[in-house]
């Protein structure tokens, strides 16, 4: 079963971070990498217990995505 929206919610995946199935909780597998929207990327998982496919969009360049804004705006030396 395919979810038909990608998530994006919570924090950025890390490369080797796996989400679990929203269903049966069981640790999902990465099964293929799109390329999104510009600076995204599209991961998809599916779990291996019941066969449901988790879309999740991700930022694929972190320094283009939502930290660039963090380092450029709020960063700031202590002196």
């Amino acid at each position: 079963m395919l979810d038909s929206h990608p998530s994006s919610t919570g924090p950025p995946l890390s490369p080797i971070e796996r989400p679990r199935c929203q269903y049966c909780q069981i640790r999902t597998k990465l099964v293929g990498v799109v390329a999104g929207l510009a600076g995204h990327e599209l991961r998809i998982f599916a779990c291996p217990r019941c066969d449901r496919v988790h879309q999740v969009l991700v930022v694929s360049d972190p320094m283009n995505g939502d930290a660039r804004g963090w380092l450029e705006g709020e960063l700031k030396s202590p002196n």
